[in-house]
């Protein structure tokens, strides 16, 4: 058997976890006071949602599947999907590496970020 040749075109047909459509990520303002971690703490104190810092800034990851993902990892709803569905880019993805091998900091627990925030303030009183 010949090698294949996996690209951007054929790329999603050989992903088997469907990651990009198994959570989404929202961009946060970088967190500087005490205020700003107490409202990533209360983020964070929910049902799969972590937080990390890459080089582009803090972002929140909520871990929810999108509901029109298919058992077979194909979308349900291919033809009237979202805009933000048709303009995703595979030219690089969590197929050809996992996202958190460039996070800075990565949070996936509320006892975690405290921990953070008890060691970044000195004096942390929740």
């Amino acid at each position: 058997m010949g090698k294949i040749n996996i690209t951007a075109d054929n790329k999603c047909s050989f992903c088997s976890g469907t990651t990009c459509c198994s959570y989404f990520t929202q961009q946060v303002d970088t967190p500087r006071s005490k205020a700003d971690f107490q409202t990533l703490l209360w983020q964070i104190a929910h049902e799969k949602v972590e937080l990390y810092q890459d080089e582009d800034g803090w972002f929140l990851i909520i871990n929810n599947r999108c509901h029109f993902l298919e058992g077979d990892g194909r979308c349900g709803i291919y033809e009237q999907r979202p805009t933000i569905c048709r303009e995703h880019d595979n030219e690089w993805c969590e197929y050809d590496e996992l996202a958190e091998k460039h996070f800075k900091r990565h949070f996936t627990s509320y006892q975690a970020l405290l921990k953070y925030c008890k060691k970044r303030f000195k004096r942390w009183d929740g």
